[in-house]
């Protein structure tokens, strides 16, 4: 049983049940780790002014959004990485010519190609996208993070020949057909690393929780990894722990495993 300084939690299918609510177990697992001396800090694939409320109502300050291009350590600026606008621009470009529709992100906003289709609709609502705006090539240098919406089949590959970035599936129920862009050079792991790094917090001695295959290279860069019991299949092989499930105190049961939280 060791003392830990730095906790990394994903956000959907970790903190987040199906439901979208937050379990009470998981609140009490959050303050019990600040009482530990842990920075907590949420990691996900959204961008960070989305999820600013599940900042306020769990009491966190730190974060790393867009798997990785963005972070925040208590309410400062740490370190962003925009994407090529050139890029951006292919992106834009195949999507209108095979139907699919894109939302880019930057730290402020998100930019819509075509709010109409009804894919853009329920995807806007299930990530409770709310700072929302048509697409404009004005942004194109300010982009951190897309995410593609209503690509089906094999629609994926037509993106794969983009140098230095592949795509991930949302790891959602009834949202495969939505996929991150996520660059090669970026991700939750690198992320976690370069804050581990700016803050002086060695590995050993940093916690993350992941579900999905966006987390691999997260669970990799902490001295101790848990993957829930929902979790993408392929995670398991990178997670140090299996922990229970988002809806069956994941979070809590994983850090009274590590006795951050005393067994009752």
């Amino acid at each position: 049983m060791g003392h830990y300084e730095a906790l990394f939690l994903d956000v959907d299918g970790t903190i987040l049940t199906p439901e979208d609510t937050i379990q009470p177990s998981t609140k009490k697992a959050v303050v019990k780790a600040k009482k530990h001396g842990m920075e907590v800090f949420l990691a996900t694939g959204r961008p960070l002014h989305e999820i600013s409320w599940l900042m306020d109502e769990l009491e966190i300050e730190s974060a790393i959004g867009y798997n990785g291009t963005f972070a925040v350590y208590r309410g400062k600026n740490l370190f962003k990485t925009v994407m090529d606008p050139k890029i951006v621009d292919k992106f834009i470009g195949i999507a209108e010519k095979h139907g699919h529709e894109v939302v880019l992100y930057t730290d402020r906003q998100n930019f819509i190609t075509s709010f109409d289709v009804p894919e853009v609709k329920s995807f806007i609502k299930k990530i409770h996208l709310r700072q929302n705006a048509p697409f404009t090539p004005a942004v194109l240098d300010q982009v951190l993070g897309i995410t593609l919406v209503n690509v089906r089949g094999n629609g994926a590959a037509l993106y794969a020949d983009l140098p230095g970035l592949h795509l991930s599936q949302v790891n959602i129920d009834g949202f495969r057909h939505c996929y991150d862009v996520i660059l090669d050079k970026v991700n939750k792991g690198m992320a976690v690393a370069k804050t581990l790094d700016i803050l002086g917090i060695p590995k050993e001695k940093a916690v993350a929780f992941g579900d999905g295959m966006n987390d691999k290279e997260m669970l990799e860069a902490v001295g101790e990894s848990f993957a829930m019991a929902n979790s993408n299949p392929g995670l398991f092989a990178y997670a140090k722990h299996r922990t229970t499930s988002v809806t069956e105190s994941g979070i809590y049961h994983g850090l009274e495993m590590l006795g951050v939280i005393d067994q009752a």
